[in-house]
């Protein structure tokens, strides 16, 4: 973890071994990132809320799991990943949400509208690792250019080009004139 804010990986390790107040820092010091993730990636804010945090459980549960203390980010971000898939599968929704004054979406709008996530999740997960890296780092984690280069050990135009390339790409995949997936009726607009 190459980032200044994330935790240290003395932290980690410490927290690792069974220190209660390293673990505590490790999860408040996670938090923001998983937080930022979740909500790029789950359908909802509400299940991005919950992602994160079933994240931080997990993170704090399964600690003494994690092999290596640099992998923490990849680490918490996969089970955000999963736990936002697991809640488009299931069709989690919070009771206590307010109903909107709107008209509610209908199912067959639901459904496109999960496809639709996934389908930028698999659109991401298809780029190359360096791509991905930036991308994410950039649009999701919502890192400057000059941070994300500095951490990637790129120089700002290296890091440029790649997000170029990664935006482009996720764009040509999503979009529907390629043939790769069905345009929806209503011109892509809810």
């Amino acid at each position: 973890m190459a980032d200044p804010d994330w935790p240290g990986e003395g932290v980690v390790r410490a927290a690792q071994g069974g220190d209660v107040r390293a673990t505590a820092t490790l999860v408040n010091g996670s938090h923001p990132h998983v937080r930022r993730f979740a909500h790029a990636l789950c359908a909802s804010p509400e299940d991005a809320e919950d992602a994160a945090q079933e994240a931080l459980i997990v993170l704090y549960r399964k600690i003494g799991m994690l092999r290596a203390s640099g992998a923490l980010a990849s680490w918490l971000f996969r089970v955000v990943h999963n736990e936002c898939l697991r809640r488009i599968r299931a069709g989690v929704r919070r009771a206590d949400a307010p109903v909107p004054d709107r008209r509610l979406p209908s199912a067959e709008q639901q459904v496109l509208e999960r496809l639709e996530a996934q389908w930028v999740v698999d659109a991401i997960l298809a780029l190359p690792a360096d791509q991905r890296r930036v991308l994410v780092m950039r649009d999701i984690q919502g890192y400057s250019g000059r941070r994300t280069a500095e951490a990637l050990g790129l120089s700002t135009a290296a890091m440029k080009s790649r997000l170029h390339r990664a935006r482009e790409a996720v764009r040509r995949s999503l979009d529907p004139a390629d043939g790769t997936r069905p345009a929806r009726e209503d011109g892509g607009r809810s």
